[in-house]
């Protein structure tokens, strides 16, 4: 199982919300804004793995974050199989709702 963290609000992580819906064999969503718990686990995450090293650099936040059974950590939806919102192939989230297929 592959564990997200993310956040309502973010574009990247609500177009991969949207992606996992129904796949709850293969996906755990963590909303880190959902709970101090949550955001804490998130937080030890990000503090203790270089993968953010850029996104920290930069001011931003690291999200979604996949962590694989295997402990490996990414910030790149293609890892866990997903498409990245903006991504050459993605469709809006709109389009995605209103039923557009291979989205």
């Amino acid at each position: 199982m592959i564990r997200i963290y993310g956040m309502p609000g973010c574009p990247y992580c609500d177009y991969v919300h949207e992606q996992i819906a129904g796949r709850e064999d293969e996906f755990e969503y963590i909303n880190i804004g959902e709970s101090i718990v949550n955001m804490s686990a998130f937080t030890r995450l990000r503090d203790a793995s270089p993968v953010f090293d850029r996104m920290k650099a930069i001011g931003d936040v690291g999200i979604p974050a996949f962590v694989f059974d295997d402990g490996r950590i990414s910030i790149d939806p293609a890892d866990a199989g997903l498409i990245e919102y903006g991504a050459e192939n993605a469709c809006s989230i709109e389009t995605h709702k209103s039923g557009r297929k291979g989205c």
